[in-house]
């Protein structure tokens, strides 16, 4: 994090605590423990650059009005030597604090001398994160529902990465369980009726509809022949599996690589039940007393752990009945594992067995309910349910012409994701899609996707980079070139564009740490769409090429601080950074 800012903030608390030590001393203030106050930023900057509540939070310790305390507080304030003008005492006993000159050249002199690393921290100090989305049904392409899960995700991943995170992207594959064995009988029925025709072998509402089965079973017949025509069904339909499933996969794992989206591990559910730990887990969950056996399926006590949870945390009996929770089954009665059995050996599998110190899942927030037995099987596994969090994720509503979009103009299928990206600018999609909060509806607009305008945010925040690499360039055309500028040409950027553009730059790691404590990535589109339109504004009214020569040297100063910002901030989004537009 930039060490102005850090050090601004030391200055503050160091000048309040020794003023109120010394009013101590003096017998002008009562001794006593202090309460810890907070240093923010007003809503109006006329109130101060940083303001402090110290005197309020500690009116019973000083027994006096907060503004008599704070007037004290204030005289007896040394702030030589430090980033302040002065302090003023403001309202019921706020305390204002103004920065100097020196202040925002420093800032941009930090940003300089990180340059690439420029937002980055070492907030999270290493602890190992494990980042698990999209993980889309193998028996299909990826759906256009995915490329939000998809840019969330990975954008959120790094977030966290530049929040100082070990961080881990993982795809999870679910190539076990019933989705498996409704493939196979779908695969099995397209084969069969490529031989006996579709009125003799119908295909059951059950099963998957889509083309692309079509389209895998025929693959296969023109590769084995009628190989499989006459071979039991079992043989059949594994021979099926066995050749689709490899296929699909390649082709998720190309269209999250057309998507930039690099995954550190693809996660394969059948290696759960193959090594064991499916059954480990259930073992475990009986050791403990929480399942139990009826109608020939194995249980999980599931409304006994949440109720021990939700009571725990203060919920009342009335309000635990409203839930309505129910048990689940682990095992059902033809001695298959469930999903929910595999899911909580999965996640065994990130905190225990690989030493994930947090699992991060992103999913859909149909999902919802699902979210609490997960939570509460870890609690009770002794895991810990807070070492799970889930980022919920809500539908897209695609739209062209202001209608919506419902079907692709080139399949007649629900759009793929490979379909978008071949209709719309991999730069838009990952930006726009991460302009919202997960939680929140989004409508994808595809026409403002591939406009090139200003109302185009991503395309806003390139021209801003370029507009800039196109005034360095315009110096060099004129043979000029810029060695950078000095401490004292900085503190010549006094205009209140300049320094709101510099008072933005310099919260750009506050602003990763925060999105990377709510799994907000929206915040980083937020805060690059806001820079580019206070560059913008600053461009409008301060001449860069200026008749003062040191300002001029400010100005190109201030500028190149705000392209390295920009292309920090894109780069983190894996959104390209052009030179001219």
């Amino acid at each position: 994090m930039g060490n102005t800012v850090e050090t601004a903030k030391t200055q503050l608390k160091t000048a309040v605590t020794d003023a109120i030590a010394t009013l101590t001393e003096r017998g002008e203030l009562p001794a006593g423990e202090l309460r810890d106050f907070n240093i923010e930023v007003p809503a109006d900057r006329k109130n101060g650059d940083l303001s402090a509540n110290v005197a309020m939070v500690n009116a019973k310790v000083f027994r006096m009005p907060p503004a008599k305390a704070a007037a004290l507080i204030v005289e007896a304030m040394d702030l030589s030597g430090t980033y302040y003008d002065r302090a003023e005492v403001a309202g019921p006993g706020f305390m204002n604090f103004y920065l100097n000159d020196r202040y925002y050249a420093d800032i941009l002199r930090d940003i300089a001398a990180e340059g690439a690393d420029y937002g980055r921290s070492n907030y999270g100090a290493g602890k190992k994160v494990n980042v698990e989305f999209v993980s889309a049904n193998p028996t299909g392409p990826i759906h256009m529902g995915n490329a939000r899960g998809g840019a969330l995700g990975d954008c959120l991943a790094a977030v966290l990465e530049w929040a100082g995170y070990d961080v881990s992207r993982e795809f999870y594959i679910n190539d076990a369980g019933n989705q498996i064995e409704k493939f196979a009988l779908s695969l099995d029925v397209r084969y069969r009726q490529h031989f006996e025709g579709e009125d003799a072998v119908p295909l059951p509402e059950d099963s998957y509809h889509g083309k692309d089965i079509v389209d895998l079973a025929e693959a296969f017949i023109a590769e084995t022949g009628d190989k499989y025509r006459t071979a039991p069904e079992e043989e059949r339909r594994a021979a099926l599996v066995d050749y689709a499933l490899p296929k699909n996969i390649a082709g998720m794992q190309a269209a999250m690589k057309k998507y930039r989206i690099h995954y550190d591990t693809w996660f394969y559910e059948s290696t759960l039940h193959e090594s064991g730990q499916v059954t480990e887990t259930i073992e475990e969950l009986k050791a403990k007393g929480l399942t139990y056996e009826q109608d020939g399926a194995l249980w999980y006590k599931n409304t006994e752990v949440q109720t021990g949870i939700l009571m725990a945390a203060g919920r009342s009996d009335k309000d635990i009945e409203k839930l309505d929770l129910k048990d689940d089954v682990l095992i059902r009665a033809n001695g298959n594992p469930t999903y929910f059995a595999a899911d909580i050996a999965y996640h065994r599998n990130k905190l225990v067995t690989r030493g994930f110190d947090k699992a991060v899942d992103v999913w859909g927030a149909d999902h919802h309910g699902h979210v609490a037995r997960m939570k509460g099987a870890l609690e009770a596994l002794g895991i810990g349910g807070d070492r799970l969090d889930v980022v919920l994720m809500q539908l897209v509503k695609l739209t062209s012409d202001g209608e919506p979009v419902k079907i692709s103009k080139r399949t007649g299928n629900a759009i793929t994701l490979v379909d978008l990206l071949e209709d719309i600018p991999i730069d838009a999609s990952r930006f726009l899609f991460n302009t919202r909060e997960a939680g929140s509806e989004m409508e994808f607009d595809m026409d403002l996707a591939i406009r090139q305008t200003a109302q185009n945010p991503v395309y806003y925040c390139q021209y801003a980079h370029a507009r800039i690499c196109s005034i360095l360039k315009k110096l060099e055309e004129q043979g000029r070139t810029f060695d950078g500028a000095t401490a004292d040409d900085l503190i010549l950027l006094k205009t209140p564009e300049e320094r709101e553009l510099i008072r933005h730059l310099s919260d750009l790691p506050a602003e990763v740490i925060t999105a990377a404590d709510h799994y907000d990535p929206a915040r980083m589109t937020r805060y690059c769409t806001e820079l580019a339109t206070l560059f913008h504004k600053f461009y409008n009214s301060c001449r860069v090429n200026s008749e003062d020569e040191a300002l001029t040297k400010a100005r190109l100063f201030l500028c190149m601080c705000v392209k390295t910002t920009l292309a920090n901030v894109l780069t983190m989004l894996k959104v390209s950074v052009p030179d001219h537009m």
